[in-house]
């Protein structure tokens, strides 16, 4: 990135700094599939990545590093931040061969033994407004399942005209950040 790239993203995230988040209910992905606040989507994808104690540790390592996010089409800044509550961070998603900025904060973290992943929340910056989790999950059967639980609505005008195509990119998105997890846990086989 270009120091005018980023000096534009550091006063891009600095503007965002302490801002309340721009949705209901912080936190509540947690707690399972649910309904979501009026006017929401709510989307949950869970997918199998692998088996056993090997499979997770490269799952935690690759989601702790913001392995999840599909790398053609987005970014997060600053690069190598924290999946710590409280992170703020700008999602930086390629549409139709622009670049949009979101800002975002991690809202809680899942630090378990047979448990791991994050949150993030929308803020006033940012085209939508939502959460979404990313959980890493071993069962007690040794099964590594990986959960996108989301729920959302437009908030840009661009967003809300584009609609349908909004929701095509969420299901994009879920489909391919399954698809990145695997890579990391089957790379570190």
């Amino acid at each position: 990135m270009a120091d005018a790239d980023e000096a534009a993203m550091k006063n891009f995230l600095m503007r965002s700094a302490g801002a309340a988040f721009n949705y209901p209910d912080p936190g509540s992905t947690l707690s399972g599939p649910q309904r979501p606040p009026a006017g929401y989507d709510l989307d949950e994808s869970v997918t199998v990545l692998g088996r056993g104690a090997a499979d997770f540790s490269s799952a935690r390592a690759a989601l702790q590093a913001w392995g999840m996010l599909p790398a053609t089409w987005t970014r997060i800044w600053p690069p190598g931040a924290p999946t710590a509550a409280g992170t703020e961070v700008a999602l930086r998603i390629r549409v139709l061969g622009v670049w949009w900025r979101n800002a975002s904060r991690v809202v809680y973290a899942v630090d378990e033994p047979r448990r791991c992943g994050f949150a993030y929340g929308t803020l006033p910056a940012h085209a939508e407004r939502g959460e979404e989790l990313f959980l890493l999950e071993l069962g007690a059967d040794d099964v590594l399942r990986y959960t996108i639980r989301a729920y959302s609505r437009p908030r840009h005008p661009i967003v809300r005209l584009g609609y349908p195509y909004a929701r095509r990119l969420q299901q994009r998105f879920r489909r391919e950040s399954a698809d990145a997890m695997r890579r990391a846990v089957e790379a570190a086989r």
